[in-house]
């Protein structure tokens, strides 16, 4: 008898104990509260009544005064992005924590946008989807994909959280594909439903390894080649056919040519000397439509190797008497000895004295 009172003592105590463990837990552990933004917010301090004085902290720091306080109450008007944060409130007198909330403010998901393409046909397609505005808040989407009347199976991309993978039920179907994609958060839900045929979503992946090179002796051609997009599953049963377009840097309008069935062109019409850029597109020979645009490529048409030029040096000659430049016709050309004042006398007066002594002989 005096067992079975033990016993059951320690059973109440065990679940005193438990209850008040878990009171306490519950008062440690955050619990999460979203709310709109701009809307008024009213925070309970946990289940305490009405009467009960409490104080507030948000991330620690005391509540400012302008916030309103009803009781157990805390009471935030036109809620915005700042007000995010980890609410605490503490009972008064002794400041025993009671509850610890974390706020998150945000708003409604609207319709996601929705696009899907088959860069893998015929193998299957995958669909994108985002939304046009944040919300602030975690949000979901969920993916329903129907063709016939049936779910088809839909695959998470592991690296694009916001894209799924849809194999093709069946080749050359007229029947549409519905995509319905609900975007989900703590504040609502939006949903749209994207429906198409399956001609209309095919789109290769562009041209892969493209490459120009000069034709040696031509400059006006350049030889382009490239490769189908490893993506493109049968090139063989799914032919592409491709769009090339080039110019010269120089100008803004471009050339184009387009190609069946073949991974290389000669452009015949290139500027020589100058230099090009060239891209290319790939499409389905019956279906859909053009991919982007390849990386461009540059390249520019064969030049002829200009002749070497023969570089001069001045020539050093051995050093010479320098000698007086050639005297003009006019110059004198033999020096003349100076005359002087009395030699000129007598030359004047030689011929009368030689009349006079002719005289007197």
């Amino acid at each position: 008898m005096m067992a079975n009172l033990v016993t059951s003592l320690c059973c109440v105590v065990l679940a005193a104990v438990v209850v008040a463990y878990a009171q306490r837990r519950s008062q440690l552990v955050a619990r999460n509260q979203y709310e709109r933004r701009g809307s008024d917010v009213t925070m309970q301090c946990g289940s305490l009544e009405s009467d009960v004085s409490v104080s507030w902290k948000v991330n620690g720091t005391d509540i400012e005064a302008q916030h309103q306080l009803n009781g157990p109450k805390l009471i935030l008007t036109q809620v915005d992005l700042e007000h995010n944060g980890l609410y605490s409130c503490f009972q008064n007198p002794h400041g025993e924590r009671r509850d610890t909330i974390i706020l998150h403010v945000g708003i409604p998901p609207q319709e996601p946008k929705v696009t899907c393409r088959s860069n893998t046909y015929p193998k299957g397609f995958y669909c994108n989807w985002h939304l046009v505005s944040p919300t602030y808040i975690p949000t979901t989407f969920e993916v329903d994909v129907q063709h016939n009347q049936r779910s088809l199976e839909v695959q998470k991309d592991p690296v694009h959280k916001n894209r799924c993978h849809v194999q093709f039920p069946e080749v050359f179907s007229i029947i549409p594909y519905k995509v319905n994609v609900t975007a989900v958060n703590a504040l609502g839900k939006a949903y749209v439903t994207l429906s198409f045929e399956e001609s209309s979503i095919v789109k290769p992946d562009p041209p892969e390894r493209v490459t120009a090179t000069p034709i040696r002796l031509k400059p006006r051609k350049l030889e382009v080649s490239w490769h189908s997009p490893a993506t493109w599953p049968d090139i063989d049963a799914f032919p592409l056919k491709y769009f090339l377009r080039y110019r010269p840097l120089i100008q803004e309008r471009w050339q184009h040519v387009e190609l069946s069935d073949s991974t290389s062109h000669t452009i015949t019409d290139a500027y020589a000397g100058k230099e090009y850029i060239i891209q290319l597109a790939a499409k389905d020979t019956e279906i859909g439509t053009w991919s982007d645009w390849s990386v461009a490529v540059h390249a520019t048409p064969w030049i002829e190797d200009p002749l070497p030029i023969t570089s001069t040096t001045e020539v050093d000659f051995p050093n010479e008497t320098k000698t007086s430049p050639i005297p003009s016709s006019k110059a004198p050309q033999k020096a003349e000895p100076p005359v002087g004042r009395a030699a000129r006398v007598v030359t004047f007066f030689s011929p009368l004295l030689l009349g006079m002594m002719l005289l007197f002989i």
